[in-house]
Formats: structure tokens, sequence, C-alpha cells
């Protein structure tokens, strides 16, 4: 009777031998205490015990026959040697991590997860979660406000909305992902009526730098605005953080200064007249275009759950906000 051959394909390379490869424990053990910085938190993280990654650690030195981690007087740190084998090992353990989340995450259709600038989650998105579920019926969503972009390597998301001013260099996405533009709106400052009455009169850009800006987490997103317009902005601006665009809004609404902000989210009180839109239609404010712009991974763009997300937000757009859509 013949042999029965192996019904895997065969790349036509050896696995690596087997003295080359170290305890997985041990290299987990190492690469968690090296990118934390100490045993305890690397425990914390791994959820074990810091007695175990110890001797997981020594594990490791022993099969290697070098010192990787030594104790000094602000605790650990990794020999030289130490850190050229982190440095080598570190990529291959994400690899690995981010090859096992693909496996694990095939096929899963059933879940939205959605991080967005906290604007847009609150003031557009939020607002309209029972449309979007209509839209997307079966399909679990979890919508996540965050300043910060999503790790899609990991899964963390989906899909990710973010603001991005045209006059701000942002470089390349990564290969990975991909984009789609999904509003368009201008970024304009704005303030109270009450504000405007009791201040110096604004008649160009420059004087804004007599005013109480409203700032973010930094003072950056106003430095570049005024700069895209021409103002130096000398030693750099003062005012208030507030960390978020939501508060530099509502601060403003309640007299405290001027916030930028985008028309898309701030419609509603501009329409009313809470807020005041600073330089419309005067020359010297000329439009700072900015971008809602959606992202995800490239090899998910085509899934049945984004795809339907992707044409729900430009329909409804359009529909709800038709001055805010893109030009084609």
């Amino acid at each position: 009777m013949a042999d029965r051959k192996d019904d895997l394909p065969r790349t036509g390379q050896q696995p690596p031998q087997r003295k080359a490869l170290p305890p997985f424990e041990g290299l987990r053990a190492f690469d968690a205490i090296a990118r934390l910085g100490g045993v305890r938190k690397a425990a914390k993280w791994l959820d074990r015990d810091h007695a175990v990654l110890s001797r997981h650690l020594r594990t490791l030195e022993e099969w290697v026959g070098i010192t990787l981690v030594e104790r000094a007087p602000t605790g650990l740190v990794l020999t030289e040697a130490g850190k050229d084998y982190h440095r080598s090992i570190a990529t291959a353990l994400d690899m690995v991590a981010h090859a096992t989340l693909d496996v694990l995450n095939q096929g899963i259709h059933h879940q939205l997860l959605i991080w967005s600038t906290p604007g847009f989650a609150q003031q557009w998105l939020s607002r309209r979660i029972a449309s979007l579920e209509r839209a997307n019926q079966g399909v679990e969503i979890e919508l996540k406000p965050s300043v910060t972009a999503p790790d899609f390597l990991s899964h963390e998301a989906t899909a990710d909305i973010r603001y991005w001013a045209s006059y701000e260099d942002l470089g390349e996405l990564p290969p990975h992902l991909r984009s789609q533009v999904i509003a368009q709106s201008p970024i304009i400052p704005v303030a109270s009526p009450d504000y405007l009455a009791n201040a110096p009169e604004i008649e160009t850009p420059e004087d804004l730098l007599n005013h109480q800006l409203l700032h973010e987490n930094t003072t950056e997103t106003w430095k570049i605005w005024l700069e895209s317009l021409g103002v130096d902005c000398g030693d750099g601006l003062k005012g208030p953080r507030l960390w978020q665009g939501n508060l530099t809004v509502d601060a403003s609404r309640h007299g405290r200064g001027i916030a930028l902000t985008n028309p898309l989210l701030s419609e509603k009180h501009l329409a009313r007249g809470d807020l005041v839109w600073i330089g419309k239609d005067n020359p010297a404010f000329p439009p700072r275009r900015g971008d809602y712009v959606l992202i995800a991974r490239h090899d998910r763009w085509n899934e049945p759950s984004l795809r339907k997300f992707r044409q729900w937000l430009t329909n409804t757009i359009a529909k709800d906000t038709p001055e805010f859509k893109p030009s084609r």
C-alpha cells in the first residue's frame, strides 16, 4: 500500500532548526519587559505573576547564553546585547500577533467598530445611530469617540473618521490602509455675539492675536491655521487649553473667547445665532478647507458591513447636509 501523501502545500523551505527557536514564553516575557520597562508592569500586562515572568526571562537568557537584562539603580535596563536582540524580535512578534488576529477575525461581518473624532461622533454620528442600525441590520455597532487613531493591525477598529485640514502636511497613509473623503467643511473661527460686542474689532486674521483664543490639547491648531493665512504668531500663542473641540466651542458659546470649528458641527449654533462666523464673506479670510476622511484597512474595504457603512455615510451626508458633501 502506498504511503499517504500530505495534503498541505509545500513552500520549498525548511522550518528553522529547533535549537534556533527559544521558548516562546521566554520571548514574550522578555519583549513585554523591554517594552514596558519592568517585570511588574509586564506581569500586569500579560496577567501573569511577576515571579513567573522572571523565571521565563532567566530561561531565555540561559537558552541564548547571554545576559539580556541588568538591574540598575533606576530599575531593569537592557544590556547592549539585549537591545540588539529586542530590536530584532519585536518586529517579528508584532507580525505573529497581527497575523494571528487576522486569522481570528476572518469572516467576522457582524461587528462594526467605529472610531471617530469626538466632535463628529457626538454632534453628527450619534444623532443618526438609529438610521445606521436600520441600514446595517444584524450588525453589532460600537462607536468610540477618540482623539487618537486606532491600531488597525490589531483590529481595534473597522473604520476611523478623522478631520484633516487641507493646508497641513499629513504625509502618506501606510500601505495597508485606504481612505475616502466623506464630507468637506471649512475651518472657521467663531465666537458668541456678546463676546464680539465687547471685544476689539476683527477685520483681518492678524487681529485675532489681540483676542482670547480657545485651544484644544495644544496651541498648534490655531498656530497652523493662522500661519496658513500669513499671520506671524511670534513666540507662540496664549489662551486656555480645553483638550477637545466640543469644549472649546461650548466655551465660545458662553462668551469665553474664540474657537476654531467647522460649520458641519456648529451648523445649529450658527443658524440660531449662538455663534458668529468671524470673517465670513470677508476677502481677508480666504476659506481654509477641512475634510472628514474615513480610513480603514485596504484588505477589509469591501467587507459587507464596512461597505454598507461607507454607502450609508455618503448617502446620509448628501441627504441631511448636502452643502458639506465632497465635490466630485
